[in-house]
């Protein structure tokens, strides 16, 4: 039971970095964002691509890190590929959603979103093939933390865990301390108020995708680490980045946090009593039953 719940904090905290992103795309532009889930996917293959060219670079930054599998090259393959993945969710919008968001309603929106996905997935596949990727070949072993109950936990699961936490600390102090925090929260609430007021709507839309693309890049480098790098990865998340949302509240950051912690336990917890296969229907399971008992959410508020 520990066992499980250890693995589902570690879920929980990539499903909350990539849920922060889709909320404040939901909450600010209205549509519920189906391509989001790609942009974990895109992360992941971009980090993958940059740490072999910085390891033929720079041989030296193939060295691993203490007793991780992760090495001085892949560190800096997830800044960059964070950058490069909140780059092409701007160009995305800039192609598809902002035509379509100036001259039809939210539900094209959506329809629009399904079709990213989909191209950006099959082009995934296309070029970098079917078969999944890792980031090191090389067997890490686990740590035995505990005999009973028989608790088993890998280095590189503590560093991911860690990580997701104090990026997560860094994004509430942006919101909590800065301008930028500010004007976020005033874009949210009114748009065309926080226009009078002088916030640039469009800059802040920009940045919105910007961010959400990083963290979906980082959530998907994370992920990857713990399983494997596959096109089918963003397919695989997407309900429960959207069950994180949910039962967080849409338009919530913290709640897409909290929500995203619920679902990776609730996932992991639900294999002490289901087959594993049962496992993907329990998103489902969660956002029916909050949309029953609150369908605003645990953190969201009524219109």
């Amino acid at each position: 039971m520990i066992q499980n719940l250890f693995d589902g904090i570690l879920v929980g905290s990539i499903l909350s970095l990539g849920a922060i992103g889709l909320t404040m795309v939901m909450h600010m532009l209205r549509f519920a964002n189906f391509s989001h889930a790609e942009l974990l996917s895109l992360g992941a293959y971009v980090t993958f691509v940059f740490d072999k060219l910085l390891e033929s670079m720079v041989p030296a930054l193939s060295q691993t890190i203490g007793g991780l599998s992760l090495t001085f090259s892949l560190i800096f393959a997830i800044i960059l590929s964070m950058g490069v993945t909140g780059v092409s969710a701007i160009i995305i919008d800039w192609l598809v959603f902002r035509r379509i968001r100036d001259s039809a309603g939210p539900l094209s929106m959506v329809f629009a979103s399904f079709g990213v996905a989909l191209i950006v997935r099959n082009l995934i596949s296309l070029i970098f093939g079917l078969k999944p990727k890792l980031y090191s070949e090389e067997i890490t072993f686990a740590v035995r933390v505990s005999l009973d109950p028989l608790i088993l936990i890998k280095l590189d699961q503590v560093f991911v865990l860690c990580m997701a936490l104090v990026i997560m600390l860094i994004f509430h102090f942006v919101l909590s301390r800065t301008t930028f925090g500010y004007a976020l929260k005033a874009v949210s609430e009114n748009p065309t108020l926080s226009q009078i007021n002088g916030v640039r709507l469009a800059l802040m839309i920009r940045l919105i995708w910007l961010i959400g693309g990083g963290l979906a890049a980082v959530a998907g480098v994370f992920y990857g680490l713990n399983n494997q790098v596959s096109f089918l990865m963003g397919n695989n998340l997407v309900l429960s980045l959207f069950a994180a949302v949910i039962v967080g509240g849409i338009g919530s950051i913290y709640g897409a946090v909290v929500g995203g912690f619920l679902v990776g336990l609730a996932s992991n917890m639900a294999l002490l009593i289901l087959p594993s296969g049962y496992k993907p229907a329990v998103p489902f399971l969660i956002i029916l039953i909050i949309l029953s008992i609150r369908p605003t959410g645990l953190f969201g508020e009524k219109k």
